[in-house]
């Protein structure tokens, strides 16, 4: 993985079209989703999380994974990621132009069984040889860890339930770890402890928040994990998102939204915020429904209006 280190250029991971589009039930046609990741490519993004190789049954929205990455356009600098839960699903993603994939397990029980129906054991005995099968195919091998903050059958969890699971990724040669706020229960505080804990025992890994809005902390989230030394965070256009096997989940926090915070922030992204913002409109139109993003429907800030378009106050 080719993440820029730059103190003041910050990584905006795009997963549009997998978390954002697996609990939506209107199933998207193909070539809607390849020209939605074509043009997230065009708009400078880098990293985008395409798709997930899972059941067909489990989300029949992601069905068409292969067909999906086989159309897209890459840039050199493009990284296309998916998860690959199993070692069925490894077999379908060396067979394409994959060059992420993404191991996954839940640091609760009970989250893990509900998603990946299995115990979290299975799951991390399970990851040497999906993790061998995936590199022998020339694909980077990361990992994920769902519920990182909190877990909505089992409440808060302990640190030691994610510190576990990123030892076991460290042994397996992982050097980048998702940190998964899968039904929105991050705040500023549980971010930091948990941040600070994992670079304590873990100094040399990579870290990416993918964070929800689920209750309107997700952008402060991010300024805590930048404060925390994050460089990289996972989004999605428009807002979309959730995880289907789990209660009370919403939507990511927005691509939109998330780059222009960073950008009114100083820091740097390589990508276009206008381009951005056409995507989740695009989005919106497909899904037929209202997204949630705010800076779709506002604009930049200094995007100006004609005076005389408004009316004056009377009196």
């Amino acid at each position: 993985m080719t993440t820029n280190t730059a103190s003041g250029f910050v990584e905006v991971v795009e997963v549009g079209t997998r978390d954002g589009l697996q609990i939506e039930p209107t199933v998207v046609p193909t070539e809607e989703k390849v020209a939605l990741v074509n043009s997230m490519i065009d708009s400078g993004i880098r990293h985008i999380e395409v798709t997930s190789f899972v059941s067909f049954k489990a989300v029949p929205q992601l069905a068409d994974a292969e067909q999906v990455l086989a159309g897209i356009r890459k840039r050199p600098d493009t990284n296309l990621m998916a998860l690959v839960p199993n070692l069925r699903g490894a077999e379908r993603a060396c067979k394409t132009p994959l060059d992420g994939g993404v191991l996954l397990v839940s640091a609760s029980e009970t989250h893990n069984r509900k998603n990946l129906n299995r115990s979290i054991n299975d799951s991390l005995h399970g990851f040497p040889a999906v993790a061998e099968m995936l590199r022998q195919g020339g694909i980077e091998v990361l990992g994920a860890i769902a519920v990182a903050f909190g877990c909505p059958f089992e409440g808060d969890l302990p640190l030691e339930a994610v510190l576990r699971i990123a030892r076991t990724y460290a042994e397996l040669g992982v050097r980048h770890i998702t940190l998964g706020d899968t039904t929105g229960m991050a705040t500023p505080r549980n971010i930091r402890a948990t941040l600070r804990a994992l670079r304590a025992e873990l100094p040399e890994m990579e870290f990416t928040l993918h964070l929800h809005n689920t209750r309107g902390v997700g952008l402060a989230n991010v300024l805590v994990g930048l404060e925390e030394g994050v460089r990289r965070f996972d989004a999605a256009a428009g807002g979309l998102g959730g995880c289907p096997f789990a209660a009370g989940a919403t939507g990511n926090i927005c691509t939109e939204d998330l780059v222009y915070l960073l950008h009114e922030s100083g820091l740097e992204t390589g990508i276009d915020l206008e381009k951005t913002i056409a995507i989740a409109h695009r989005m919106e139109r497909l899904l037929g429904k209202p997204l949630a993003g705010q800076v779709m429907r506002a604009g930049p800030r200094l995007r100006l209006h004609a005076a005389d378009a408004v009316p004056t106050a009377a009196g």
